[in-house]
Formats: structure tokens, sequence, C-alpha cells
């Protein structure tokens, strides 16, 4: 197990369709999450800390969702 912060920044337009989509992979292993203002640009920042086991496999799964945006993540503890 590993808990995983993931800051991902999309399109503040269309955010509540990718919304809906990344909360069906991710329900249930959320700890913590910040929706932040959208900049200037439209951008929009998420970040949610997660407890996951296989943190690489989500990754690549978000990214396929999030298709006009930036996912990176960052690993803060293993157990």
């Amino acid at each position: 197990m590993q808990i995983v912060e993931l800051d991902i920044k999309l399109p503040y337009e269309g955010r509540g369709k990718i919304l809906s989509r990344l909360y069906e992979k991710v329900r249930g292993k959320i700890r913590d999450i910040h929706f932040f203002p959208p900049t200037l640009e439209g951008i929009s920042e998420i970040r949610m800390e997660i407890v996951e086991d296989d943190a690489p496999k989500l990754l690549s799964e978000l990214k396929r969702i999030i298709k006009n945006g930036k996912v990176t993540f960052k690993v803060l503890s293993e157990a």
C-alpha cells in the first residue's frame, strides 16, 4: 500500500465530466482532496492524496481519462 499525491491540472470548462469519471476510479481511496480556483488561463488544479496498491497503473488509467490535462504523482509513504 502506498499513499500517493496526485496533482491534476485540467481545463476548467468540461471539468465536471472528467471529475465524475475520475471519481469512479478513486472512490473509497481518497484521504484528502483540494480544489484550487482556475488560473487566468482557465486551468483548474486538483490535488488529492489517495491510498493505492499499484500507483503506476492508476496513473496510466487517469492519463487516458484526462486527455487535455496533466497528471503528476508523488509517493508520500509506503506501507
